[in-house]
């Protein structure tokens, strides 16, 4: 793990772009966090340290950005790496659920035989937003009978309340707003 004398704001890697995708819509980039190796590796030591000792065996990556935390998440904490992806990218038999978007729905799946029951599980995405794609994703998980451990995020939207929707959960984020 990374060890520092000063501590770190990570937010201090995350830039406002101001009306993308849309106007009106202020989106946190992450990327100049990922391109920077002091913030990305304090990013993962921090993720890893606070699910140290929680009994993952398992960590769930939301596609896409997901898989960018999630695959060396759980490199350190030394367990296997699940991806949850769009319909149509995995190549055997798999589980899906439809969730709803701003304009329309979605659909994402997991292998059937990605995750044993009762295994403990750690959904990880990039951003919380309204908690539509991670609610999914315990949906999959579920249904192949794993246990949601703990869900994590880099950055969290409070003010879009998604939290809201993943009560009963624990949920933690790195960085919000």
């Amino acid at each position: 793990m990374t060890s520092t004398s000063e501590p770190v704001r990570l937010e201090d890697w995350v830039r406002d772009i101001p009306d993308f995708p849309q106007k009106g819509v202020l989106f946190k980039d992450i990327t100049p966090l990922l391109q920077d190796p002091k913030a990305f590796h304090i990013a993962m030591d921090r993720l890893a340290a606070h699910y140290a000792g929680a009994g993952i065996e398992a960590v769930v990556g939301v596609e896409s950005r997901g898989f960018i935390f999630g695959a060396p998440l759980a490199y350190l904490l030394n367990c296997g790496f699940v991806p949850v992806r769009k319909f149509g990218k995995l190549p055997s038999d798999t589980v899906n659920v439809e969730y709803a978007l701003e304009y329309g729905t979605n659909v994402v799946e997991l292998h059937t035989d990605a995750i044993k029951p009762g295994q403990r599980v750690l959904i990880v995405d990039d951003l919380l937003a309204t908690g539509g794609t991670v609610s999914a994703s315990i949906e999959l998980v579920e249904k192949v009978g794993g246990h949601i451990a703990g869900i994590a995020f880099l950055v969290e939207l409070s003010f879009l309340k998604g939290r809201e929707h993943l009560e009963g959960h624990d949920v933690f984020a790195l960085i919000q707003y």
